[in-house]
């Protein structure tokens, strides 16, 4: 994708999942622990919603987009519900959420890297955000247990008030937070949710990283620029700073 060029980049949005998380490390063991709680302990229809959710049971290849790689904990109570006999919608989306919560703080592993490149950029003049369809909770569990709660200086989530991604609520709310144009920001993501978000908020830079479940056949055509992970991100960015 060609764009014109951004003014100077001062800003950077990360997602969390797949971005500074270790999706594979993190999500697998939880997307199977959700699986089963929608299925009341039925085992052969939790392998059942998994697929449904995207996650495919036999080799754990998450499905670029779905709501196992990308939504929240309400996207996938609405594919559940009709399955989820242990009480009422508001119980499986509150279930769900615990579940992401306690994974993350079980489970959550950061990218290689992840915190030395966020204080990188710090360190060059950016302000450092993340932005994700967590909760607020699931975040600073997650965020907490990999060691990059503190390192950014923004933190947004799905239901602090701004939207969920594609929605570009939360980009915006980042916009707000820094003082800064949306044409100087940049989110950096591994989902067309992120790039999406990136483009309806009016950012100056999409860039899409392949270390989660996206594929580079889907995000490349949203994207300025396509990267293996955030540990190019400096040298990427650097004729932008």
């Amino acid at each position: 994708m060609t764009t014109a060029r951004p003014r100077r980049i001062r800003g950077v949005l990360f997602d969390k999942d797949g971005t500074v998380l270790d999706y594979w490390k993190t999500w697998v063991p939880i997307n199977r622990r959700v699986a089963m709680f929608a299925a009341g302990g039925d085992a052969a229809l939790a392998l059942r919603l998994l697929h449904l959710g995207g996650h495919d049971p036999v080799t754990d290849i998450v499905r670029s987009g779905s709501p196992f790689a990308a939504g929240t904990a309400e996207d996938l109570a609405r594919l559940f519900a009709s399955d989820f006999r242990d009480g009422s919608f508001a119980d499986l989306v509150s279930g769900i959420d615990g579940i992401f919560r306690d994974g993350g703080a079980e489970t959550a592993v950061a990218e290689p890297g992840a915190r030395g490149v966020v204080e990188d950029l710090t360190r060059a003049g950016l302000v450092s955000g993340l932005a994700t369809n967590d909760s607020v909770a699931g975040m600073t569990a997650s965020l907490g247990r990999a060691g990059l709660y503190d390192v950014f200086a923004f933190k947004v989530a799905a239901d602090s008030g701004h939207g969920a991604k594609p929605e570009p609520g939360m980009a915006l709310a980042f916009a707000d937070f820094t003082g800064l144009a949306p044409d100087m920001l940049v989110v950096v993501g591994d989902s067309v949710h992120d790039l999406e978000m990136a483009r309806r908020a009016g950012f100056g830079l999409k860039i899409a990283v392949l270390s989660g479940p996206g594929l580079e056949a889907d995000l490349r055509p949203l994207a300025d620029l396509v990267l293996p992970s955030i540990r190019e991100l400096p040298a990427a960015l650097a004729e932008y700073i």
